[in-house]
């Protein structure tokens, strides 16, 4: 992650006018099901296939009109996850790091959420996001994170974090699933 930085939200607020902010959120829920029937899939996590092909997180750039960080994302996840995206509402309480990214520019603050929903919320997003607005243009589809490691070593989460992330994506769904205590042992180490 060259040229990107953690900072706080009081930090990354008092940037000033040059500086564009975007929020993304990830979107997670409890999971009992199983893979072929004896592999624990423990939480649905949400990411997206992006326009550019990277991995991603729903959301996107925040505008003055929208009032809040927070008003700004929910906008955002209603155009890029459709409906079922006004179930809930993303708030103060579930934002978890911002990240400034200087060069090239435009110079960006991303700022990273996480919120649980229950598992009928996520199979309803699921299912209604190709109706959304974005669907096809600024989203490409949307994937399931592997939590789990396949006998191999390889397949599962190790293979998942081989993909292509936007900015600081990857490093974000790492402290999530680490935050949420769902991380195997043994993980391939970051790239960097």
């Amino acid at each position: 992650m060259a040229g990107v930085r953690r900072i706080s939200l009081s930090e990354a607020l008092d940037l000033g006018p040059s500086w564009r902010h975007a929020c993304h959120a990830l979107l997670y829920a409890p999971d009992p099901g199983r893979l072929f029937g004896c592999i624990p899939l423990r939480y649905a996590v949400l990411m997206q296939m992006r326009f550019d092909g990277r991995l991603g997180f729903p959301g996107g750039f925040v505008d003055p009109q929208d009032g809040s960080l927070e008003a700004g994302l929910n906008r955002e996840l209603l155009e890029e996850l459709g409906e079922g995206a006004a179930a809930f509402s993303l708030g103060p309480g579930d934002y978890r790091s911002s990240h400034a990214t200087a060069s090239p520019p435009p110079r960006v603050v991303a700022h990273f959420y996480v919120k649980q929903l229950t598992l009928d919320q996520m199979l309803a997003l699921e299912a209604g996001a190709p109706r959304a607005k974005d669907h096809g243009l600024e989203v490409l589809g949307l994937v399931r994170v592997p939590l789990y490691t396949l006998r191999d070593g390889v397949g599962g989460l190790p293979a998942f974090l081989e993909n292509s992330f936007i900015g600081a994506a990857r490093e974000q769904l790492m402290e999530a699933l680490q935050g949420l205590g769902v991380l195997e042992e043994q993980l391939p180490p970051a790239r960097h």
